[in-house]
């Protein structure tokens, strides 16, 4: 079977996980079962009205983020933190530099899932420096809820089990990043091309928040795609939204 090929029990089309791309890995492993609350095709843009942008400004070209700030966090309260995909057109460098609270200036833009707040959360990346690279980590400060509370503290790097190199991104170009989690395991994608896998620990996994984006130094016009948050329960309190 050719890649993208159809795949049974997968979480999401945007997250296919046992695809017959021809690697012995991916057919070996069987389809692990969706978790409740996110099934295949509820996927859907966060409007600007369920976006909460705790960092950053809020400017919108109908209902595309534009990103042009060097930092930029938004989350959507109301969606599933289990998945989520950012579909974005690449614009280059933010105008400015800003550092990260580690000292470093780095170019990146990503997901975070199960976002409890600014210092408990799952990031997935797509890192442009100094080479294309997409890398999750967790980042779990207990008791602590914003960026004064943690700073650069509690980031965990997860190693995946499976991986490969992200395109080089080039202004203009338009992609789209997604990540589910199935089970213990989580998948990303960039665009058809599984890109990461690996297994999340009990920790990281405890973790209860909706999804949301994350940029650092580059500009985009940007959609974060969500599902929604499983019916009854309400939009969880985040610090800056509320």
């Amino acid at each position: 079977m050719t890649r993208g090929a159809a795949c049974a029990g997968a979480l999401m089309a945007l997250a296919l996980v046992a695809c017959k791309s021809g690697r012995a890995e991916e057919r070996a492993r069987p389809a692990p079962a969706a978790r409740p609350g996110v099934e295949a095709g509820e996927l859907a843009p966060a409007t600007p009205a369920g976006l909460c942008l705790t960092r950053g400004a809020r400017a919108f070209d109908g209902g595309r983020l534009r990103v042009t700030e060097p930092t930029v966090r938004a989350v959507a309260p109301g969606a599933h933190g289990d998945a989520a995909a950012l579909r974005f057109t690449f614009a280059g460098d933010s105008a400015r530099t800003a550092k990260l609270a580690s000292g470093q200036a780095r170019r990146q833009l990503g997901l975070r899932l199960r976002a409890a707040d600014g210092c408990n959360a799952i990031y997935v990346m797509w890192r442009l420096d100094p080479a294309p690279a997409l890398e999750v980590s967790t980042k779990l400060n207990p008791g602590a809820r914003d960026h004064g509370d943690c700073g650069a503290r509690g980031y965990r790097k997860v190693a995946p089990a499976g991986s490969a190199p992200p395109p080089r991104l080039v202004p203009g170009a338009t992609h789209t990043l997604a990540a589910a989690l199935v089970g213990d395991e989580l998948i990303a994608r960039i665009d058809d091309r599984v890109v990461w896998r690996g297994r999340l620990d009990a920790d990281a996994l405890a973790l209860a928040g909706p999804a949301g984006l994350r940029t650092d130094n580059v500009a985009l016009d940007a959609e974060l795609l969500v599902a929604p948050a499983p019916p009854g329960q309400p939009p969880r309190s985040i610090p800056g939204c509320d």
